[in-house]
């Protein structure tokens, strides 16, 4: 089962809007098509840039939490005990850059591919949310 992490962008996308791959694939955690894994400091950024995205569509808050603690209970949880950073251009983006190398999963889902330039030099795929949700046949 390909295991991969997903970037905080495809959250937001997917609390923005319950129309296109984000939702798709958001909708399709927990369910054995694939695993995702976290950290407590990317759990932290899903905390907060999915309350400012409430925040600015007019989204009760209240929604927020149930979906990132069912995130975090489906998910493997992975302790990061090296860094390399700075390796790419955004620590944020370090950070879950991170996470994937110390699970060894396949690669991480997000908007911004480019941002993720370096990934492949850890063996690491990067995929928009349309992206790998082809690549697994799950659309």
């Amino acid at each position: 089962m390909t295991r991969v992490i997903i970037d905080t962008n495809v959250l937001v996308a997917a609390i923005r809007s319950r129309n296109g791959a984000s939702f798709k694939l958001l909708s399709l955690v927990g369910s054995g098509s694939f695993e995702t894994v976290v950290s407590v400091p990317l759990v932290i950024e899903y905390e907060y840039a999915a309350t400012k995205t409430a925040n600015e569509i007019g989204l009760d808050q209240s929604v927020i939490g149930p979906i990132v603690d069912y995130v975090c209970r489906v998910s493997e949880h992975q302790d990061i005990f090296f860094l390399w950073r700075p390796t790419l251009r955004d620590p944020s983006d370090d950070m879950v850059l991170e996470v994937a190398v110390a699970s060894s999963s396949a690669g991480i889902v997000t908007f911004n591919t480019k941002d993720f330039d370096k990934a492949d030099s850890f063996g690491l795929s990067t995929w928009t949310p349309k992206e790998f949700l082809t690549h697994e046949g799950l659309i």
